[in-house]
């Protein structure tokens, strides 16, 4: 029996199965409902355990939707939903956001790691994680590997000084805007390097 045909969405509706449940989890902390005369880390955390319990079945949500949509389960999406279900369980389990605060670093950190074994290698993990949405040359991919290593490293040592810093409401927002603000003007700050090693029309290598 043949493998289900593969099937393409609109943008705007990929985009919102990406980004909404990172909207849904930043609602759901501001509308948590918590018990009067708590101090503010006793209601930090009533926050994050709500918005916790509501994240993690919106993201396997998503990813499910993805998959009844388009046949196919985005690599990143999967990896992405492991990590969110492992420390998000772990936050509720243990009544502990420090999980859930440090599931970005945990997650840049994983994929960072990957990335670095497959150039270790002689090859770009990368492609085979982006291949679809990127068509571009070998060299392209090594290179563009090398960068978002570097990214995603860095977003890992900001994630780790918000929350450590700051408190809870502040890397909420951080989480809510400020990463996925970053990642889409890295993906923008990438785009003359797409051009160069476009599969399509030979530019030089």
């Amino acid at each position: 029996m043949s493998a289900p045909a593969e099937r393409h969405i609109h943008p705007l509706l990929k985009l919102v199965l990406e980004i909404g449940p990172i909207a849904v989890f930043f609602l759901a902390y501001r509308m948590a409902p918590v018990p009067e005369g708590l101090g503010t880390s006793e209601r930090q955390l009533e926050q994050i355990l709500f918005s916790t319990k509501v994240f993690v079945p919106t993201i396997l949500l998503a990813l499910a939707a993805s998959y009844a949509l388009t046949r196919k389960l985005p690599k990143m999406a999967v990896i992405t939903a492991i990590v969110v279900t492992v420390f998000g369980g772990l936050t509720l389990v243990l009544r502990d956001d420090t999980f859930v605060k440090m599931k970005p670093t945990i997650l840049y950190g994983i994929v960072a790691g990957i990335l670095g074994f497959g150039l270790m290698r002689g090859q770009s993990y990368l492609k085979y994680l982006m291949d679809e949405l990127i068509p571009m040359r070998e060299e392209g991919w090594m290179k563009f590997t090398v960068r978002f290593i570097v990214f995603y490293l860095l977003l890992a040592i900001a994630n780790e000084f918000v929350w450590r810093s700051w408190g809870t409401d502040t890397w909420v927002n951080f989480r809510t805007f400020v990463l996925p603000a970053a990642n889409f003007l890295f993906i923008m700050a990438q785009v003359p390097l797409f051009q160069r090693y476009a599969m399509v029309g030979g530019g030089k290598g």
